[in-house]
């Protein structure tokens, strides 16, 4: 978004741990040859070492086959909004609605520690709730209960423990005083939680991201100062 005269109109990001699906794939086939082989040709001896070969190949396989599943970007950023695609769904979140982001950290005895993800803490999360899928929200329920659980852990000391926050609340009160239940009420007292145990209400794997979390987070600062002097007063 800055240093060329003409802006791109998105800027698309594929996640370091995705692509080499179709070579996941290549690398199963081959195992799962030398594992035919093995079982067909060689002694008797072998013929466990031939069963490992296989099943490494059906893990390769399965690798493969989801990684061909997931989308070819894991994000596309462009002038109003950072949008999040999944196999499940996606997310968008419009620049305007955030406040920060950076990098959480979590307390770790007497120290603080990096997470390996990007966070966003939104001016208004209930905006947030219209501009994400369902299945993407149950997907991210059940992916985040780990983040729960360390911030569950951080607060021990202080007689909250692991167990308290596993389960959401399935009722939601908006500020407009309107009840929202199910899933989507779920994931609004998960970002409640998770803003009040971390600081930030969303969070981006740096799996998802093509740098780490430090300098992804300056590129998007970078992009958001860029907006915001291109933006009319």
């Amino acid at each position: 978004m800055s240093g060329t005269n003409v802006e791109p109109e998105a800027i698309f990001i594929k996640g370091a741990a995705a692509g080499n699906g179709i070579t996941s794939l290549l690398v199963g086939g081959i195992v799962a040859l030398f594992g035919t082989v093995i079982i067909l040709v060689l002694p008797q001896l072998f013929f466990l070492v031939g069963i490992m070969f296989l099943s490494g190949s059906i893990v390769a396989f399965v690798i493969g086959f989801y990684k061909l599943r997931e989308p070819k970007h894991s994000l596309e950023i462009t002038k109003e909004a950072i949008v999040y695609h999944h196999r499940k769904g996606k997310w968008r979140l419009e620049w305007e609605n955030i406040q920060r982001i950076d990098v959480p950290r979590v307390r770790k005895g007497l120290e603080h520690i990096d997470l390996e993800m990007v966070g966003f803490k939104l001016k208004d999360p209930e905006r947030f709730l219209g501009n994400i899928s369902m299945r993407l929200i149950t997907h991210l329920l059940m992916e985040q209960r780990p983040l729960v659980t360390q911030i569950a852990m951080s607060d021990c000391a202080t007689g909250h423990c692991p167990g308290d926050d596993i389960i959401n609340d399935v009722k939601y009160k908006r500020l407009d005083g309107v009840m929202i239940t199910g899933v989507s009420a779920m994931f609004a007292n998960r970002m409640r939680r998770l803003q009040q145990g971390i600081g930030y209400e969303i969070y981006l794997s740096v799996n998802e991201l093509d740098r780490d979390g430090r300098d992804f987070v300056k590129f998007l600062r970078e992009c958001q100062d860029s907006l915001q002097l291109t933006q009319p007063n």
